[in-house]
């Protein structure tokens, strides 16, 4: 058996079960244990600042637009036993408006931030002494919540509150929606003073996902609509207008073949490195894969400016990777693939199911491949996935 140290729980949904693994880190292992199941479809999670609760956001409405819209959104708080990892209901789930594309908590697990994404909002919720989810804080100001709000983040001071919104592609006759970066001060559940980053107005700025460097005042955003790592900085308490660095997350940008987006984007816990997923999934006619990039971009952060440098591409071996997370103790990252599909195999097709990829992760930053376990969704997605230290 590891050692306490060494104990970390990975928790992967499949539709509405959410199941977990223990994870060894030094043995580079995934081993399955329970599942629960929530109210409706799993589509993000956050662990309380203790390591003890997981709250969940859930949901019965499709992803993207256009899709079937349910009526069963909630937040969920779950116990993490400190021993196994293994999961227990926490209170009774709170309801939301509609679905909930992102959640987080503050820096103290005070409170609960949800993003929703169509129609695009943010919300705070309070957590309870008895840490179940509680109730809506009203906001002393009008909120601006952009087009298609797809995460939101507080920053490590516990002073700034970001919720990025991604905007669309001009698609079917309708112009493209600009995205934009919707930077509030934050205090105490209350968002204030909301300013608005959109280099170019948003236009030609997909923003999908952030993350903060660990000691420095730099923002890293991946660009989905653009297939693009920007870096911004805040200063004097203001994010720049302007991205430091703009860097293509492509190995082989020149070679599209279909739908090409760039999904979440995390940073080395020693804040040396970046890691970005780039995501395909695009079918012929028959549903067989038509090939792209389904990658982790490595790119090393210059400590003095914060330049990121692509340093690896890396196959997820999976297709399309939606989530990945990096151990606490930065040595090992687990990407989770949302869904199985044919490939082409010679004359015929063969199936990439989904899957749990796992690499290790070198003092150099780079990634090696160790093994992966395929995951059976049937007409469900593995949605969402992450790790929880013990």
């Amino acid at each position: 058996m590891a050692d306490a140290a060494n104990q970390v729980a990975l928790y992967a949904s499949v539709g509405p079960e959410l199941t977990h693994y223990a994870v060894d880190v030094a043995a580079a292992t995934l081993t399955r244990r329970g599942t629960v199941t929530l109210p409706a479809n799993v589509h993000y999670a956050w662990p309380h600042a203790t390591g003890r609760y997981l709250y969940v956001a859930s949901s019965d409405s499709a992803s993207g637009v256009g899709g079937f819209t349910g009526t069963k959104h909630h937040v969920t708080a779950w116990r993490i036993d400190p021993a196994s990892g293994a999961l227990s209901p926490h209170g009774e789930p709170i309801a939301l408006p509609t679905r909930p594309i992102h959640m987080t908590l503050d820096i103290p697990s005070e409170h609960i931030l949800v993003a929703f994404s169509n129609p695009s909002g943010l919300q705070v919720y309070r957590v309870n002494p008895d840490l179940t989810p509680g109730a809506q804080v009203t906001q002393p100001e009008p909120i601006d919540p952009g087009i298609y709000g797809h995460q939101v983040r507080v920053s490590l001071d516990n002073r700034k509150v970001i919720l990025v919104t991604r905007g669309h592609d001009a698609a079917a006759g309708k112009p493209e929606e600009p995205g934009a970066l919707k930077v509030f001060d934050y205090r105490a559940g209350l968002l204030t003073n909301e300013a608005s980053v959109a280099p170019n107005g948003g236009y030609g700025f997909g923003p999908r996902h952030l993350d903060f460097h660990p000691t420095q005042p730099w923002v890293y955003v991946s660009l989905e609509r653009q297939n693009r790592l920007d870096m911004f900085a805040f200063e004097g308490g203001a994010l720049t207008r302007e991205a430091r660095y703009q860097k293509g997350t492509l190995g082989e940008p020149g070679n599209i073949r279909g739908r090409q987006a760039v999904g979440t984007v995390k940073l080395h816990p020693n804040g040396r490195f970046a890691y970005v997923a780039n995501r395909a999934s695009s079918t012929d006619q028959s549903g067989v894969f038509v090939g792209g990039e389904n990658t982790l971009a490595v790119f090393a952060i210059d400590p003095a400016s914060g330049e990121p440098s692509p340093i690896q591409h890396v196959d997820t071996h999976g297709i399309h990777c939606r989530n990945f997370h990096i151990d606490p103790s930065g040595r090992l990252l687990v990407a989770s693939h949302i869904t199985g599909l044919p490939v082409r195999d010679g004359a015929g097709t063969r199936i990439v199911p989904a899957c749990l990829s796992v690499f290790r992760i070198g003092d150099d930053g780079k990634l090696d491949f160790v093994r992966k376990y395929d995951v059976e969704t049937g007409n469900r997605q593995m949605f969402w996935m992450g790790m929880v230290g013990l």
